[in-house]
């Protein structure tokens, strides 16, 4: 399976552009990790070099990221193909909510119990990192970004494994929670190739 880690960073903060809608916020920076067979990439793309980054999306099997369909997507709407909405996303908040209770947790939370690491940076830094524009920087937004999506991968794995996610809970409880992200059975790597 070809399989794609990604991650936006924005350029503003919600009560900057008005309400909640991610598509106003603006996108500074998107990192993906691709991987099919031996073969593997990290890269992250700049504004200006959107357009060159649809092909990676368009060949995969899944779109993996963590809270995507919640903000990633949406964040992403006005530079993206009008069917970028319909790859093959899967959510990994989205999942770990449907076996929870509609309850999820946050990147970071997952990290620490589930792989002893944790988050390089923080989201207010990278919009502070992109305003700042200086290439010392505009290299730790980036570096920022690809270690997000480096650790949405490991979380992956780690659940590919062992069939569960760790985190401690808002009451300081480990709590372990049973996830399957497994491909359906039967599953074959059909690429839309018109959808751009």
């Amino acid at each position: 399976m070809w399989e794609l880690f990604w991650d936006v960073e924005t350029k503003s903060w919600f009560d900057e552009v008005g309400g909640n809608d991610p598509a106003k916020l603006g996108v500074s920076i998107v990192s993906v990790f691709w991987r099919h067979g031996d073969k593997s990439e990290l890269i992250s793309f700049w504004e200006n070099d959107f357009d060159s980054m649809w092909k990676l999306f368009r060949q995969a099997d899944r779109v993996i990221g963590f809270n995507t369909k919640g903000f990633d997507v949406l964040a992403m709407s006005p530079y993206a193909p009008t069917d970028f909405d319909k790859l093959p996303h899967f959510d990994i908040y989205e999942q770990l909510k449907l076996v929870n209770d509609g309850r999820g947790a946050s990147l970071n939370a997952l990290a620490k119990a589930s792989l002893n690491t944790a988050k390089i940076d923080s989201g207010a830094n990278a919009i502070t990192y992109w305003r700042k524009g200086d290439p010392q920087s505009l290299a730790l937004l980036k570096k920022y970004c690809e270690a997000d999506v480096i650790i949405t991968r490991d979380i992956y794995d780690f659940a590919l494994r062992h069939n569960l996610l760790r985190f401690v809970d808002k009451w300081n409880n480990l709590r372990e929670v049973k996830v399957n992200f497994a491909y359906p059975t039967g599953t074959t790597a059909a690429k839309q190739s018109s959808l751009f």
